[in-house]
């Protein structure tokens, strides 16, 4: 029988999809498993010569869907295994057993239709095209089970769907359905094996599928699949550049030609005409490029490049041309506020009652805290300590190297207040961040429900909030960002300047009493973003580097010397390093650790931006993984704190082209920080966003992904050069979610710039 159901569900457990702001079931937990760290490497671009680009491939709707199975070893037979589980509050394992069949055993039934899922991915369904699914299926007890082909996202809803009455003896399963939505290049074929309203509660049990068979029967009225991919062959950054920036654009394609020009888009006057140096072959976007410097254009306006037949999307050049964005970026951490309301003339549409306001249960206890407030952290409502750390340090610090970039009236609640809008956002997180210490001094690691939410406002997840147990990078990381607070806050509110930085005093007395690292795994039940590491040397350098410079105890400095903290050029969540020798370059420290510290940091730039000055665009990151803009965004910071230690200003051209690729100089055209430019992306991986329909403005997304770590852009993007592997879709965790550390350190450049 037939039966529509409405529960949202939830995607996989990130045992089976994991890399970067942290990966879930392929969704946000993904991003939170990996740092995107990023390492200089030889450079992707060759001189060439000049010669036609390559032809694009037929488009894959030109070819019939008929004629094959579109599940592969649909009998089990061979030895490739595609199959991957989901639970929330069930249990079981997933095998072949010795008769070739696919087996799950059902060892804990869970509460949910979902407690228990097996899924498929890896096909897709085209519009007006009918498909036929047959399978058998038995199970060692009778039950109920829930057979769906789902949208692999937002609200999870099914294209085709049924209940099936599962017998001790083999059911042969067969329907014949039509694809009436949009094409999907990534849905997902899934089994719902929990708890079924009009099953009978069952023990330890096992259910048996064999004999898959998935076929197009008739595609007579099948849909051209709309390619959504960008061909703009001049690339420049759509927000615009100030007036004695560096300005270069990329041409490729047609757009290179002899006399590309730059034209006043109110006008329509040719103001400049240039030329380009040579070509080049860029393997991260797989074409020739040419570089058009029109630096030599300073004069306030609107333009417009042109060359070749092709012109640019439209730019500004202003002396505040980032005015507005710099804004949007900071206050996009104030939306994404967590205990609090968000009224109607801060919010708009995006208003909601405050949300996750009731105490929290510690893992593995009956001991219930307050754990208030904060920043929800990315695309998903979870509160992570190691990200938020991070994220409220890049607020400190812009504020700290650039107080002349000081501004009380970026559109925040505090706004007004005489304190700096930089201070009063990241206080609004370190607030919640004292909540999570322990008596003892150790830093509990996150604070989330059991599992990823629907796609729903925030006051709408209502399970139970869970306190992971301590890790000693959450300690470390907490220390060194109230260190900092001790500092940047003291002429604002010496009290709570103090109290920083006695929390922060009280967390590396722990570190030193607990010299072994506390990990960071997730509990067995809980399946939300879970920021692993391995090590913490960087996390406990960075405490001690941070205090030594707030106090000038060398107790500090001693400790600090103690650690081994290796990868100076990380700025990420994973890998802090960066920011402790910062720190400890800038303290009173003196000898041959400071030198080895200060060799290894200025390699570590310097190999970064000699990576990022051999390109067409700059950009300064070798590998493209998930959270690729992040890097982009940390590399250009790292430059500019260089800076700031040497005196000079050697970082700031190469940083600025970095803001440059984020706003649109990049091979996919797209201007990565929504709601700005010209092209921006509209479908992002964001709760708030899918469920009022609308993207919330002034967010950085994720960017390409090589690595194609979700099921969506692994099937548009599959054989794409690297810096293409974007795709501006919901279902896109890995290239199109947002996360509050990925903003953070686009406010830190975009503070730089608004001096």
């Amino acid at each position: 029988m037939n039966k529509k159901i409405t529960s949202i569900l939830l995607v996989t457990s990130m045992a089976f999809s994991m890399t970067a702001c942290g990966s879930d079931s392929q969704d946000e937990s993904s991003k939170k498993t990996t740092a995107a760290t990023t390492t200089a490497a030889t450079t992707a671009e060759t001189t060439g010569s000049e010669t036609e680009p390559e032809a694009e491939s037929v488009s894959a709707d030109t070819e019939s869907l008929m004629g094959f199975n579109m599940i592969e070893n649909p009998d089990f037979s061979g030895e490739d295994f595609k199959w991957g589980t989901y639970f929330e509050g069930g249990a079981g394992e997933l095998k072949v057993n010795s008769d070739g069949e696919m087996q799950f055993d059902v060892n804990a039934l869970g509460s949910k239709e979902h407690s228990n899922q097996i899924f498929y991915d890896g096909f897709k369904l085209v519009e007006g095209a009918k498909y036929r699914m047959q399978f058998d299926i038995r199970a060692s007890e009778e039950r109920e089970v829930c057979y769906r082909i789902q949208i692999n996202g937002g609200d999870y809803h099914a294209y085709n769907e049924e209940y099936i009455s599962v017998k001790t003896e083999p059911v042969h399963f067969d329907t014949t359905f039509e694809m009436t939505e949009t094409s999907d290049p990534a849905p997902r074929l899934c089994f719902n094996l929990g708890k079924f309203k009009e099953s009978p509660d069952l023990g330890k049990h096992s259910v048996y599928i064999d004999n898959f068979d998935f076929q197009c029967v008739d595609e007579t009225n099948k849909k051209q699949i709309k390619d959504t991919s960008v061909e703009k062959m001049i690339l420049v950054d759509q927000i615009g550049y100030r007036p004695n920036d560096v300005k270069q654009a990329v041409l490729w394609g047609d757009g290179i030609s002899r006399n590309p020009v730059v034209v006043n888009a109110t006008t329509n006057v040719v103001v400049y005409n240039g030329s380009y140096d040579r070509m080049v072959q860029n393997s991260a976007t797989g074409r020739l490029e040419a570089l058009f410097d029109f630096s030599e254009v300073k004069e306030p306006g609107k333009y417009k490049i042109q060359s070749g037949g092709q012109e640019s999307f439209e730019f500004e050049i202003k002396e505040d041309v980032y005015k507005d964005a710099f804004a949007a970026s900071v206050k996009m951490l104030s939306l994404q506020r967590c205990g609090c309301e968000l009224s109607k003339d801060l919010a708009g549409n995006y208003a909601h009652p405050a949300c996750h306001t009731e105490k929290a249960k510690i893992y593995g206890t009956n001991k219930k805290i307050n754990v208030s407030g904060g920043w929800h952290d990315a695309g998903d409502y979870g509160r992570y300590v190691v990200s938020g750390a991070k994220a409220a340090t890049d607020l400190m610090l812009a504020y700290e190297n650039n107080p002349e970039s000081y501004n009380d009236n970026l559109g925040i609640p505090e706004s007004g207040n005489k304190v700096p809008d930089l201070l009063d956002e990241a206080r609004y997180e370190i607030e919640w961040l004292f909540k999570m210490q322990n008596k003892e001094g150790g830093v509990y690691h996150k604070v989330t429900c059991a599992n990823f939410p629907g796609f729903v406002m925030p006051e709408e997840e209502t399970d139970e909030l869970i306190v992971c147990p301590v890790s000693s990078t959450a300690t470390g990381d907490f220390a060194a960002t109230m260190a900092i607070a001790a500092r940047v806050y003291k002429q604002y509110d010496a009290e709570f300047a103090q109290k920083c930085l006695e929390a922060a005093e009280k967390s590396a007395e722990f570190l030193s009493r607990h010299g072994n690292f506390i990990g960071t795994k997730n509990p067995k039940d809980i399946v939300t973003g879970e920021y692993p590491d391995s090590k913490d040397h960087d996390e406990r350098f960075w405490a001690y580097a941070e205090l030594f410079r707030t106090t000038d105890d060398e107790k500090y400095d001693r400790l600090a010397q103690r650690t081994k903290p290796e990868g100076f050029g990380d700025l990420g969540w994973q890998g802090v390093a960066g920011y402790g020798a910062f720190a400890y370059l800038k303290s009173k420290s003196s000898g041959l650790y400071r030198t080895n510290i200060q060799e290894q940091f200025d390699k570590a730039v310097a190999d970064i931006m000699d990576y990022a000055s051999k390109g067409t665009n700059k950009v300064s990151v070798s590998h493209f993984n998930w959270g690729s803009n992040m890097g982009v965004a940390n590399n250009a910071m790292l430059m500019l704190l260089h800076d700031n230690l040497s005196g000079t200003n050697d970082g700031q051209e190469l940083a600025m082209a970095q803001l440059h690729y984020l706003f649109g100089n990049n091979g996919t055209a797209y201007c990565f920080f929504t709601g700005y430019g010209s092209l921006s992306p509209e479908q992002v991986h964001h709760r708030p966003s899918q469920a009022k329909g609308e993207t919330v403005p002034g967010m950085l997304v994720g960017g390409p992904d090589q690595d194609l770590e979700d099921p969506f852009v692994a099937s548009v993007c599959n054989g794409k050069p690297a810096a293409l592997c974007y795709v501006d879709n919901a279902q896109s965790y890995s290239t199109n979610e947002v996360c509050v550390y990925w903003n953070s350190p686009l406010v830190y450049l975009l503070a730089y710039t608004n001096k």
